[in-house]
């Protein structure tokens, strides 16, 4: 072979690489951005809850509203609540709403619903395994409802996708909470989340924005873990009358008179006010007065009366 054809050939697959990368921009210029950048979401979530695990399966203290930025409203509805409405009938079963789910201990099915003449996804779909609520989050472009249309424990959601993200936001929610102590999250919330994969995990941030209960937006992320082999499976709840009570009551705690609002602070050496949250109490400057505040201590323990010795 001489020098000439070998310098032929060498231009031939320099032209050939070139049109190559012609040709490929071709074809994704003829692909939607929005489509170019989807992530198959698809699969059985895990929930490995080794984030704040003492809050989320044993439950936040009576009076813990640390790193919450709470109105004094919510703060109020914080203080009167009484963890013994969760065994009234018409609670025991009731659903984690949307911006919960993550939150919880339990793990969720996730899959696509695909338009069968253009393939494009319509819509993403999940199912909580704690009373297998299902969520659907339209990616059709559809707007909103108005503001009177019915608020439900899913929300509405739509989604979009953002680089390699699913961006989600949610109306419509039915007043619930933050915290499982009280601290609530009222009907008129948006929230908004954001799911990204990481090969087998996946991360979820919920940002919640409340006119009512919060002062600023309330940020909380969570990991899941990919779980081939997990299934949703069938949640059965039956409710019973687990507490006497007479017909009509409702377990509620006047203002003033929640005696359990203090063990928090004497147990964990909190200051008072640190535990009331607020959005002042989130950022670094606050360590400032945090050491001037006095932590609370435990009563004396009451020395018992001596027997005279004879």
């Amino acid at each position: 072979m001489g020098a000439d054809t070998v310098q032929r050939e060498v231009k031939d697959m320099a032209r050939l690489k070139i049109l190559s990368v012609l040709w490929a921009g071709v074809i994704l210029a003829g692909i939607p951005a929005t489509a170019r950048a989807q992530v198959d979401l698809s699969g059985f979530w895990s929930n490995p809850n080794f984030e704040d695990v003492m809050e989320r399966i044993d439950g936040p203290a009576i009076g813990d509203f640390t790193g919450l930025p709470i109105t004094a409203a919510g703060r109020r509805a914080g203080e009167t609540w009484d963890a013994g409405i969760l065994s009234v009938p018409e609670h025991q079963c009731q659903d984690y709403p949307a911006d919960y789910q993550s939150n919880s201990t339990w793990s969720f099915d996730m899959w696509k619903e695909v338009d069968p003449v253009t393939h494009d996804i319509v819509a993403w779909r999940t199912r909580l395994q704690y009373m297998a609520p299902e969520r659907t989050i339209w990616m059709d472009g559809r707007p909103h409802p108005d503001d009177e249309a019915p608020h439900t424990w899913e929300g509405f959601s739509t989604g979009r996708w953002e680089g390699g993200a699913l961006i989600v936001t949610t109306t419509h929610l039915k007043t619930s909470w933050l915290r499982r102590n009280g601290v609530p999250r009222s009907d008129k919330a948006t929230v908004v989340e954001r799911f990204t994969r990481h090969g087998n995990y996946l991360s979820v941030v919920t940002t919640v924005y409340d006119p009512v209960y919060l002062s600023e937006p309330y940020v909380r992320s969570r990991e899941m873990v990919l779980n081939p082999a997990g299934s949703t499976g069938v949640f059965v709840c039956e409710t019973v009358e687990e507490i006497a009570r007479p017909r009509g009551v409702i377990p509620h705690v006047l203002p003033g008179e929640n005696k359990y609002l203090t063990e928090f602070t004497v147990t964990d050496g909190v200051p008072a006010e640190a535990a009331r949250g607020g959005a002042e109490t989130l950022y670094p400057e606050y360590r400032a007065k945090l050491a001037t505040l006095p932590i609370p201590r435990p009563p004396a323990a009451k020395t018992p009366p001596q027997t005279p010795s004879r």
